[in-house]
């Protein structure tokens, strides 16, 4: 529970960091992950940063999450979502030899969907945010065991 939160605050400092630099791509990769939900974080009317373990959703696992990334500042992430699967404009792009960081935003910077996968460890954080505009957005937190 602890590094989750480890990863959620380093998560936080990184996407800080990148706002200065939101694409800085060191490496040429192309990657697929088998993932596997561990967890899912929600805030929303009903739940308030409410913890559920993967055996109480419905959610599926990740069979085939991809990273691409070609130096200097293409990162294509599939697998994940549709929203990122479909969406080639990426605003904050991270890649080095330990993490793939990214972040992309609909048209009407009402929607949000952020990312972190440790390459090394295998762990993926990956956040929705819908609403950003409003009063009280909601949040989804979904951890991940890849490999």
């Amino acid at each position: 529970m602890i590094k989750f939160f480890l990863y959620i605050s380093l998560s936080l400092l990184a996407f800080n960091f990148s706002f200065a630099k939101n694409i800085d791509i060191q490496e040429n990769i192309k990657i697929g992950f088998v993932c596997e939900l561990e967890k899912k974080i929600i805030k929303n009317s009903e739940n308030n940063y409410k913890t559920f373990l993967a055996k109480d959703l419905d959610d599926k696992n990740l069979d085939k999450f991809e990273i691409d990334a070609k130096q200097p500042e293409k990162l294509l992430i599939s697998g994940l979502s549709l929203f990122l699967s479909q969406n080639k404009k990426l605003e904050v792009k991270i890649v080095n030899k330990d993490i793939v960081l990214f972040k992309a935003f609909d048209e009407g910077k009402n929607y949000s969907e952020s990312g972190i996968i440790n390459r090394k460890s295998g762990e993926l954080v990956h956040e929705i945010t819908i609403g950003l505009k409003g009063d009280n957005p909601e949040k989804n937190i979904s951890f991940y065991s890849c490999t």
